[in-house]
């Protein structure tokens, strides 16, 4: 199968888009708008990383079943998340598909900010927390998207997401909300950030 990411990637490298970047960032998040992508190509793309025990500070995307899915509003049964820390009976994770395009893009700003270097190679880590969340005032996006996520109820392989790849698919539409629309998610999701 041929990589979707590559592909990307590709397209990005002839326009002579620099990775990495603010720009690159506003490049793919244009080029991505409106696209039809199936979850399933994504998480069997070549270039996605099947873990067992995924860690902290690192991009993972897979198929869910919430416990309480009958008593939620809503729920996305794709999560691509930032792993925060490890939770009881699973972990705590940024869903970024709760945020609408602009702001998801802005806070991937954020994110980048605080990884522990700029290689975007295996060693690259989102040096995130609940503590720091919750105290910096810049990073209020993180409300509606800090999630916990039980193991038993992943039904796929989590799949890690390489750091040189965290620009494109944070830009992919891969939500797959149940109970409502993405519009609707989005709407609750400004008003939580206030």
């Amino acid at each position: 199968m041929e990589s979707l990411f590559d592909k990307l990637q590709a397209a990005a490298y002839k326009k002579q888009i620099p990775a990495q970047t603010k720009k690159s960032r506003e490049w793919f998040r244009d080029q991505l708008k409106g696209t039809k992508i199936k979850s399933e190509r994504v998480l069997n793309d070549p270039q996605l990383e099947y873990r067992t025990r995924p860690g902290p500070g690192r991009m993972y995307t897979y198929f869910y079943d919430p416990k309480h899915k009958a008593t939620l509003p809503y729920y996305d049964r794709f999560p691509l998340i930032v792993m925060v820390d490890k939770a009881p009976k699973g972990f705590y994770g940024l869903n970024l598909h709760y945020l609408p395009v602009p702001l998801r893009a802005k806070f991937l700003d954020q994110l980048m900010g605080i990884t522990n270097n700029k290689k975007f190679d295996e060693s690259t880590r989102f040096k995130v927390s609940y503590d720091f969340l919750k105290s910096s005032s810049t990073m209020r996006m993180f409300k509606p998207c800090f999630k916990h996520y039980l193991i038993h109820k992943v039904e796929s392989e989590v799949k890690m997401i390489p750091s040189d790849l965290w620009e494109i698919v944070t830009f992919l539409p891969t939500a797959r909300f149940k109970g409502a629309t993405a519009k609707q998610v989005h709407a609750d999701s400004r008003k939580m950030i206030g």
